[in-house]
């Protein structure tokens, strides 16, 4: 979305802005009275507003405060020729995204917009995706250390401190960050994720504080970074641990002084954003080896949140089963399925190494490839061997390759006539070959069905 309103009692200004804008590609309308532009507010989708100060009946306060109970989600741009220090806290009191001076310079205007359309639209995308995620995003479970920690999101969520939440990879961190995120009072504001891994060195600088136009090589145009976007509302830094010593030296600048400055700038920027941050790692052992800072671990500490692997909590299997279930069946269109006492049973005697993420991948899997309504333990063995079969293991005592093809031939075939419940028909249409090949193969190999 790129619509823009201009609300301004002087229309030569309107028009003028209107053909800067229109150029650059959005989509502009404009009013002349406050009463005009609060009604096509209310008519249109809009990216971001432009609004005058003085005007009659009702000035551009009045008009942000009221657009701000209903539209939070906007960015709003103060344009005026009172360009007072005043009018500039009060604007952001309100919660204006910027302030211009009139007479308006193109390259600021058109750079203010671009960012408050870019804002408006990560609020957007946050909200949508919080509602069509909202299941996804439940901490799921009725083992002790699930309850203490929805207990402890709770308790820390209203009050704006930070947070340092720990784990194994796919245990639900980003889920913790995000549930003391919609608790808080910080929650109609922009939740901003910076996943510290998977940017390299050389930007993370970039990334995290924004940049000004030259200030090195490919820099064509001002960029703000995730630190201004999230103003007013939560940074989530996850996995921190991978972080480089000089933009940890900079968070902790930032932390210290609630302001950061741009790559290749001089203005120092005010922010206002709750820090919450993640980790896979244990940072006292990285403190240790020198990669990372000891003074930014105990900023970042203040609450510690650990969330212990699902192996350590084998009774949420189930509850997370059920509703993975659910959401699979939704998003495939699927019709509904059960999985039987056994399987699950089944389930929870597996080591889940990549945590809940690899259970949801499994849970799915189970459902894509077992075409059942009722879902058992042995439909779904072949999709889990807990003992793995190695090369040496099919090798065995084999004296030539022939043998070895053989012997794996035997497992395979023996693997989809157990998963297929011994229906000849359907293993052979998986095998793509004859059932009288099949057969042939069975007597060859002595193959017999267990039990």
């Amino acid at each position: 979305m790129n619509s823009i309103l201009i609300i301004d009692d002087e229309k030569e200004i309107c028009e003028s802005i209107k053909m800067i804008l229109e150029y650059e590609g959005y989509q502009v309308d404009y009013a002349t009275t406050a009463s005009e532009g609060i009604a096509k507010i209310a008519t249109q989708p809009l990216s971001t507003i432009l609004l005058d100060i003085q005007m009659p009946l009702m000035n551009g306060f009045e008009v942000l405060a009221k657009v701000k109970e209903t539209n939070p989600h906007i960015s709003i741009i103060i344009i005026s020729a009172h360009g007072s220090v005043e009018n500039a806290i009060m604007a952001t009191k309100l919660g204006a995204f910027d302030f211009i001076e009139k007479p308006i310079d193109r390259d600021k205007l058109i750079i203010s917009v671009r960012n408050g359309v870019d804002q408006t639209n990560l609020l957007l995308e946050n909200k949508e995706i919080r509602k069509s995620l909202l299941g996804s995003e439940m901490i799921l479970g009725k083992s002790k250390a699930i309850t203490s920690i929805l207990e402890l999101i709770d308790k820390v969520a209203p009050i704006d401190t930070r947070v340092l939440i720990t784990g194994e990879n796919g245990t639900g961190k980003e889920l913790v960050a995000r549930a003391i995120h919609n608790k808080s009072l910080r929650r109609d504001k922009p939740f901003i994720e910076v996943n510290c891994a998977a940017i390299p060195n050389e930007l993370i600088e970039s990334e995290l504080f924004g940049h000004e136009k030259g200030s090195f090589t490919g820099a064509i145009q001002q960029r703000i970074g995730k630190f201004e976007l999230a103003n007013k509302g939560t940074i989530f830094l996850d996995e921190i641990g991978d972080m480089s010593l000089q933009a940890q030296a900079k968070v902790l600048r930032a932390i210290e002084d609630s302001r950061i400055e741009r790559v290749g700038g001089t203005k120092k920027i005010d922010i206002d954003v709750r820090i919450l941050a993640a980790t896979n790692k244990i940072l006292k052992d990285e403190i240790g080896k020198g990669n990372f800072r000891e003074d930014l671990f105990h900023r970042l500490n203040i609450i510690p949140i650990l969330i212990p692997p699902l192996k350590e909590r084998i009774e949420d299997i189930p509850i997370l089963i059920d509703h993975f279930i659910a959401e699979i069946i939704e998003k495939h269109k699927k019709p509904k399925v059960i999985f039987e006492e056994d399987a699950v049973k089944f389930l929870q005697s597996l080591t889940w190494t990549g945590n809940v993420r690899e259970i949801r991948n499994a849970v799915e899997r189970i459902i894509i490839m077992i075409d059942k309504k009722s879902i058992s333990r042995k439909d779904i063995e072949f999709l889990f061997p807990t003992n793995k079969t190695s090369i040496e293991d099919i090798i065995g005592d084999s004296n030539s390759f022939q043998e070895f093809k053989e012997k794996a031939e035997k497992a395979f075939i023996l693997k989809q006539l157990n998963a297929n419940d011994w229906n000849i028909s359907k293993t052979a249409e998986i095998l793509e070959i004859q059932r009288s090949h099949l057969y042939n193969k069975i007597k060859k190999y002595g193959i017999e069905k267990e039990g």
